[in-house]
């Protein structure tokens, strides 16, 4: 008797809460349970859209629709798709059997796709497109269930503001934007931010280097 009034209590507690146990070490399952949730949880607003940082990641920046966020060593880099979403543009995507993992996604009524691609450095590249929001990640193999999941929340929770959206294309302020998010669509041998990233970070410490040098020059001949 004690056992159920436990129990009772337990489920008065977390009444108002949809507690979902799935299982995490099947790609397929976390994206399809997550995704069909009708989850209105969100403690993030950007321009025009809002979203939830599950517990376990960070957010750290913004850079004008571009979010960057950290978990457990890793950044994951989230692009908001605010022109498609504002002329509700299909997402085209054809499912590969190359690479590690790929899936075209139709969840009630959203579609987008989630493809996994092992890198040269044995670290996996996942490009999760959905909602009309996108987040990319390069983890090691056994963080990919756990990145699988986070990114599954953040996306499945992404919700925009029409009239706010609407109206900075009205000022014409999304129109240099269009060439930029047209990278939504899954093409090869395309950069990505993180390549992006990683090139900037070379570039940077060859000029570094190149000023050790001249300072050490200047050293000598003074």
């Amino acid at each position: 008797m004690k056992r159920i009034i436990m129990l009772i209590c337990l489920l008065t507690l977390v009444s108002g809460c949809t507690v979902v146990r799935i299982d995490t070490t099947d790609i397929d399952n976390t994206i399809s349970i997550i995704l069909s949730k009708e989850n209105k949880l969100y403690n993030h607003v950007g321009k025009g859209y809002k979203y939830y940082v599950p517990r376990g990641v960070t957010y750290i920046d913004t850079d004008e629709y571009n979010d960057k966020l950290y978990s457990d060593g890793d950044y994951y880099y989230l692009y908001i798709d605010a022109v498609s979403y504002y002329y509700q543009v299909p997402m085209v995507y054809d499912e590969n059997k190359d690479v590690y993992y790929s899936k075209k996604l139709n969840i009630d009524g959203k579609n987008g796709y989630v493809e996994i691609t092992k890198q040269k450095n044995n670290k996996y590249l996942i490009n999760f497109v959905y909602n009309y929001a996108r987040i990319e990640t390069v983890v090691d193999k056994d963080k990919i269930n756990t990145a699988i999941l986070n990114c599954s929340y953040i996306l499945s929770t992404i919700k925009f503001n029409y009239n706010v959206v609407k109206l900075m294309l009205d000022e014409d302020y999304l129109t240099k934007m269009e060439e930029k998010y047209d990278k939504f669509e899954p093409r090869k041998n395309v950069s990505t931010h993180i390549d992006f990233v990683d090139e900037n970070k070379e570039e940077q410490d060859e000029e570094e280097t190149e000023e050790e040098i001249n300072d050490n020059e200047s050293i000598e001949v003074e």
